[in-house]
């Protein structure tokens, strides 16, 4: 693994809800809003702000299969993007991750 790879692991390992996000993007503010509005923290990584973003986000592609942001992480696991959270949310899904 690249050692972009094994800093997203170690990352997401350690942090509880992890969000890869671009601060331009709506659907990545919806889902900051959606874990305020549960109280919950996460650890936001703007990819826009980085010099090695887009590195990163090739990284988060060859783990995750998913180009796109947000690109969300709970507990280790990865959910998906906003739609995905927004569906965990609601299913209950999120809570029981959270919880576990």
């Amino acid at each position: 693994a690249s050692p972009l790879s094994e800093s997203i692991q170690q990352t997401t390992q350690a942090e509880d809800v992890v969000i890869y996000s671009k601060s331009w993007c709506p659907y990545c503010a919806k889902t900051k809003a959606l874990f305020d509005d549960m109280a919950q923290p996460y650890t936001a990584i703007e990819l826009d702000q980085r010099a090695d973003g887009d590195e990163l986000q090739a990284a988060l592609l060859d783990l995750t299969q998913q180009r796109t942001v947000p690109n969300v992480f709970v507990k280790g696991q990865h959910i998906g993007g906003n739609d995905d959270s927004q569906q965990a949310a609601r299913s209950g899904k999120l809570k029981a991750l959270l919880e576990a």
